[in-house]
This record gives structure tokens, C-alpha cells and sequence, in this order.
């Protein structure tokens, strides 16, 4: 993850703005240590904090087209830029870095491309052959990105509202999915799948397309020039994205440079249910596994940290932000760069505890769909934030588009049977028959009896939150620490 933050249509083009706005920038130096850089064209500012993982010797930013007429300032990563760069024959770029194809792919089709790359980013670019500008988020909101206006007019752009606070006189959320153009002035949605509008798919369900397409989505993000892992809780969803990472390792780019054999990476409590899950997924896939212990009191002492990068005050975000917080700083200092994560597959496929109470089909579903809405002030910046703190970046393969549109198509009654089985769980049946289990689990999708990927009973082990499986007594002794004080 980098740092971009962005000045334009300023009326002060002076020495001082460009310190301020470098000032500024300094504040995003966490999410981006590698390299600062900073473009001014007239009252127009582009700075960038970069945390170098694709093409560390040269990619650095602001990035531009051959005669630098078009400049830009990019947060994020592009899975499928070599396959763009091939639609762009006539282009020569200038580095290897995967946004390099953004301001390429402007210069030949205008403000419309943004649907055709598949990532997670957000950018400014500056046109200066008429200082127009166009500024975008990808499809879920992955990436942060917020937007200001400042009391002369200009417009704003931060990865982080500690960038805008103190210079603009209104501040906001830049929503998922959106571009901006100041040549219409406005907002609006460049992202619109058919699961948007919220109606209800009935695509029948095909266990094999999906778990096709998860595959995919995790085999694109090996895509890496730097040292990386995965995160490990021993719940089914980091279980399963490691359980594919290591599957699929061997023969990649990543593994010639690295190693073929994966990292893991588990936090929790001392005895804490993750970690003992972690250990037994690891074992069972043969990872270098590499365990964090932390403290209550440790926790307690890092949440004015935790709140200062994450900003939020949601409890339940910043609860299970602090220990990925504390956790993201072991891993860095172990000279990784890059983890994969397990996010959004519980909004995804109804996993949580309570989608047991969907009365039907069609009210599971718009829950679904609401909740991949709302990640972006959740899941999404707990992941990004607490990770960018200490500039390691993590990347969400549950949350691609081309797998969401494959899962958000199905006709959700097969969601229903995740339904029924939670319902069961909660009600402690434990004589429960194991057919109705392989029927009702997201973990049938990866039951493999020829080449099994994780134990059965990782495969169905109870939904645990992020901030319950690190030990319970964390929640615990917030709680208490809170009264007291």
C-alpha cells in the first residue's frame, strides 16, 4: 500500500503551498517508506508515499505518459497490467511498475477505462493539456481514499483523512466503486454489477466455477517483486487462502525469487483458539509458520496508535484492528512485505452467526449485498490501516470483482443451506449428521477427497471473530479496562 494525497485547482502555485503540501504528505509516510515523490503543475500538487512491491528499482511515482502530459499518482496494485500492456501496442512505457498502464490507458480511452483493470487502487491523474483531473476508487474500496474541498475552490484527494483535516473546510468518504471528473464536476459510479441493484440471481450453483474462480483470485495476487505470506487465523477463510496460496506457489515468479515454500502468519493471546487452529493448518500445508504472542496490557498500551491510523471509533473495528496492528509490525520486521488475507468472504456467503435469522432467500441476499457495500468502512480499512501503519500491504483475494460477480450471481438459496447449518451450530446440536455439514458449508467447495486441501474439521470449524479468536479475554479486558477508566 502507498500514500497519495493530491492538491488541485489550487489559486496558490508558491514555494510555501508546495511545502505545506509536502508537510502534508510526510503524514502518509507509514503507508509508503520506500520513496516520496511530488509533481507540481501550477496550482495543481501530486504527491506519493511509495511502498515499492512491483518493480522496487524503478517504479517510482508520480508516473506518466511518454511526453508527461499526463501525470499519476497511484495507490494500489494491477493483477492483469501485462495483459493491458498488450492493448497498448503503440505505448512505451517508461518502467515495469503495474500502474505504469494508468496513464497509457487514459491517453487511448478517456475516462473509460477504469473498468478494465482489475486490482485495487486509487489514483489521481492530471491532465495538463487542459489541467482536467480524474480521480477513482476500485469497485469494493479496498484502498482508502477520502476528498476535501479547500476554502479557494481546489479539490482535495487523501489516502488518509490526516491529510485533509486541517487544510479543508469539508471533508469526506470517497466512495467504492466512483470516479471523479472535473469535467463534469461530479461523482459517479463506474462500478455496476448486476448484484448492485440488489435483485435476486438464480444462477445455479456450481461448485467447481466458484472454487475456479477463488483459485484465480488468489493466483493473481502472487503477483510480487518482495518477500510475502499469508495470514494465517485457522479459520476457514485464511485457511483457504492459504491452503490455495501453497497449492499453486510452485513454478510462479514469486517462488523463483523467493522460495516455494510459504510464510504464515498467526496473532493471538497465549492458548488462544487461532493460534492452535493456525498451528495445525500450518503443519498440515507445510508452511514456515511464524506465531505472535501479545498481551492484554499490550493491546490496551497500542489503541491511541491503533485510532490514530485507522480513524475510526467503530468498537468493533478497532478491537480487532489492534491486534493485526501489533501483529503487522512483527511481520515487517521480518523483512515481508506483503501478506494475503481472508476478508470479505463472510459478507460474501452469509457467514456470520447471525445470517442464521434470514427468514428467506431474498433477505439473505440484500444482507449480503449491503454488508460487501459497507466493507470499506469495516473489514476493508481495518485491513488496509492497520497493515499500512507499519507499511506492509494486504491483499484480499475473496473481495476480486470477477470472483464476487461468480458469487454474488448464485441463486442464494444455496446460502440458505450456510444458513441452516450455522442455526444448528448455535443451537449446540452436536449429533449433527456430517452430510448435512458437506451439503450446507462454504468448506464443500474445497472437500477434496483425492487431494484433500485442508482437515475436515478446519474445513468446518465454528465462525470465530477476528477480535474472539485471539482469546477471549481480549474483548474481556478491554471491556473492563474501559469501565475503569
Amino acid at each position: 500500500m502507498c500514500g497519495i494525497l493530491a492538491v488541485l485547482g489550487c489559486s496558490d502555485d508558491s514555494q510555501a503551498k508546495r511545502v505545506r503540501v509536502l508537510e502534508l504528505s510526510r503524514r502518509l509516510r507509514h503507508r509508503g517508506p520506500d520513496w516520496s515523490g511530488l509533481y507540481q503543475h501550477g496550482g495543481s500538487y501530486l504527491s506519493h508515499q511509495r511502498l515499492a512491491i512491483i518493480d522496487p528499482a524503478s517504479g517510482d511515482q508520480p508516473l506518466f505518459n511518454e511526453d508527461q502530459a499526463i501525470v499519476v499518482t497511484v495507490n494500489g496494485e494491477i493483477y492483469n497490467h501485462e495483459e493491458l500492456r498488450k492493448r497498448l501496442p503503440n505505448h512505451k512505457f517508461r518502467t515495469g511498475s503495474d500502474c505504469d498502464v494508468i496513464a497509457h490507458l487514459y491517453e487511448e480511452y478517456g475516462e473509460n477505462f477504469v473498468d478494465m483493470l482489475d486490482g485495487m487502487f486509487s489514483f489521481v491523474l492530471l491532465d495538463t493539456r487542459d489541467n482536467s483531473f480524474v480521480v477513482a476508487r476500485d469497485a469494493i474500496g479496498i484502498t482508502p481514499l477520502y476528498i476535501g474541498w479547500g476554502l479557494d475552490g481546489s479539490v482535495w484527494i487523501s489516502s488518509e483523512l490526516k491529510g485533509l483535516n486541517d487544510d479543508c473546510e469539508h471533508f469526506e468518504c470517497f466512495p467504492p466503486g466512483h470516479l471523479y471528473s472535473s469535467k463534469s464536476g461530479g461523482l459517479r459510479r463506474w462500478y455496476n454489477p448486476p448484484w448492485f441493484c440488489e435483485a435476486i440471481p438464480s444462477t445455479p450453483y456450481d461448485p467447481l466455477v466458484l472454487r475456479n474462480a477463488f483459485e484465480k483470485a488468489v493466483i493473481k495476487r502472487l503477483m510480487t517483486d518482495v518477500p510475502f505470506g499469508v495470514l494465517l487465523s485457522g479459520g476457514l477463510d485464511s485457511s483457504l487462502v492459504a491452503a490455495v496460496t501453497a497449492r499453486h506457489l510452485a513454478g510462479t515468479k514469486a517462488a523463483r525469487q523467493w522460495g516455494a515454500q510459504l510464510h504464515s502468519f498467526c496473532v493471538g493471546l497465549e492458548n488462544s483458539p487461532d493460534l492452535k487452529a493456525a498451528r495445525e493448518v500450518a503443519d498440515y500445508l507445510g508452511t514456515v509458520h511464524h506465531e505472535f504472542h501479545f498481551s492484554v496490557q499490550d493491546g490496551i498500551d497500542a489503541i491511541e496508535d491503533v485510532i490514530y491510523h485507522i480513524e475510526t471509533y467503530d468498537v468493533t473495528t478497532i478491537r480487532a484492528s489492534t491486534p493485526m496492528f501489533l501483529m503487522a509490525r512483527k511481520i515487517k520486521a521480518l523483512g515481508v512485505k506483503m501478506v494475503i488475507s481472508g476478508e470479505g468472504s463472510d459478507e460474501i456467503f452469509g457467514g456470520y452467526l447471525y445470517f442464521h435469522k434470514a427468514p428467506n432467500k431474498e433477505e439473505l441476499h440484500r444482507e449480503t449485498c449491503q454488508k460487501i457495500k459497507a466493507l470499506h468502512q469495516y473489514d476493508c480499512l481495518r485491513a488496509n490501516k492497520a497493515t499500512s501503519a507499519w507499511g506492509l500491504e494486504a491483499r484480499v483475494p475473496f473481495l476480486d470483482k470477477d470472483f464476487i460477480n461468480v458469487a454474488m450471481a448464485i441463486d442464494p438459496e444455496w446460502k440458505m443451506l450456510v444458513k441452516v447449518v450455522l442455526s444448528l451450530l448455535i443451537n449446540s446440536r452436536s449429533n449433527l449428521d456430517k452430510d448435512i455439514l458437506r451439503n450446507g458449508s462454504l468448506g464443500k467447495l474445497f472437500d477434496d477427497e483425492e487431494h484433500p486441501y485442508l482437515p475436515k474439521h478446519i474445513l468446518y470449524r465454528q465462525k470465530e471473530q477476528f477480535s474472539d479468536g485471539v482469546g477471549y479475554s481480549w474483548i474481556d479486558g478491554l471491556k473492563a479496562h474501559a469501565a475503569q477508566h
